[in-house]
């Protein structure tokens, strides 16, 4: 009788930034699809969820990939439902309106590699600090680039699995680096996140090296911090065909600064500073082709006669995919605009 891993991962209720949790299910004859994949159960207790007097939460498989590291092994993402079925508070995925998958997503996700033993990046001296910023983006050598053979590994497991990563390449501090997912529908690339996260998680476990995703982890120091821009389109965005259009798009996030900071991830005040290609928190802008702007509308949908999709800069590295999708589609639909 043929055994299958079943890898169960959710979000638990750690506040503000929700962790990565995971456990084994093992199934007989497994046929390898979502729909037989069975709801399962865990102590909320444990997780930040739930009460102990009654700690009961819920598992319910939204997506499923091979577990490209495990023999026979699946990784399956979940949705946390409460006891009665409903969908539990921390469930940011059941928030996304975009039941016809309209909505396109491309996430950037900035992190670094984190080195246990000096709490420090990659590629940092114990006790100081390396050659100022400039020759690690994109770099070569192992004066510039530090922690390749993680990254590589990470690179090979996302394609393994069948996930649609896109690139990955050494960000401008040193040990900083960014991988890229794209899917049509927005739960979909909110899924394909954080099963991209868990395995470079897990990854970094045989390295003895952690994965930080805070957007600011060296502080106040002239050092980028990390985001996750939100590359982001609907039918509109791709077929509209006219800049005033995109302006009204843009202009329809105004009066919603911070209902979306509010779910852009923790701590963005020390990111979104208006220095190192961010804007201002306190502040609202949308450009072409500006890395300073709140959005950026990038040069390729102007030089396809204003057919595309826009990027939000304000998301940092730890925010939620799911909550950043659901914000971004809200404030979209919310102005009057149609397909011609």
């Amino acid at each position: 009788m043929a055994k299958s891993k079943l890898e169960y991962i959710w979000l638990d209720g750690y506040k503000p930034t929700q962790s990565l949790r995971s456990k084994t299910k093992i199934e007989s004859n497994f046929s390898g699809r979502l729909e037989d994949c069975e709801m399962w159960s865990f102590d909320g207790s444990s997780t930040g969820q739930a009460p102990g007097g009654s700690s009961d939460c819920i598992l319910k498989p939204v997506f499923i990939c091979k577990d490209p590291q495990r023999r026979d092994g699946y990784l399956v993402m979940c949705e946390v439902m409460s006891s009665d079925g409903t969908p539990h508070e921390s469930n940011g995925r059941a928030t996304i309106d975009d039941d016809d998958n309209d909505f396109w997503f491309g996430f950037e996700q900035e992190y670094f590699l984190w080195d246990n033993e000096t709490n420090a990046p990659l590629g940092f001296p114990k006790g100081g600090y390396p050659r100022p910023q400039g020759p690690y983006y994109c770099s070569v050598g192992s004066k510039n680039a530090y922690g390749r053979d993680i990254v590589e590994e990470h690179l090979d497991a996302c394609i393994d699995a069948g996930l649609n990563i896109e690139g990955i390449n050494a960000e401008v501090a040193a040990g900083q680096w960014e991988f890229q997912i794209f899917a049509k529908g927005a739960k979909e690339a909110g899924d394909q996140v954080w099963v991209a996260r868990y395995l470079l998680e897990r990854i970094g476990e045989k390295y003895d090296i952690s994965i930080n995703w805070h957007c600011k982890p060296l502080g106040d120091l002239d050092w980028n911090g990390s985001g996750m821009h939100a590359n982001f389109s609907n039918s509109i965005l791709r077929t509209c065909g006219e800049r005033a259009t995109y302006e009204k798009i843009c202009e329809s996030f105004r009066p919603y600064v911070e209902e979306h900071i509010e779910v852009y991830g923790a701590d963005n005040h020390l990111r979104l500073t208006g220095k190192h290609e961010t804007a201002s928190i306190h502040s609202f802008s949308y450009g072409v082709s500006d890395r300073g702007a709140s959005i950026r509308i990038p040069i390729a949908t102007v030089e396809r006669g204003w057919k595309g999709w826009l990027e939000d800069r304000r998301p940092n590295s730890s925010a939620d995919p799911y909550k950043v999708a659901a914000r971004i589609i809200k404030t979209v639909k919310s102005v009057n605009v149609e397909v011609y």
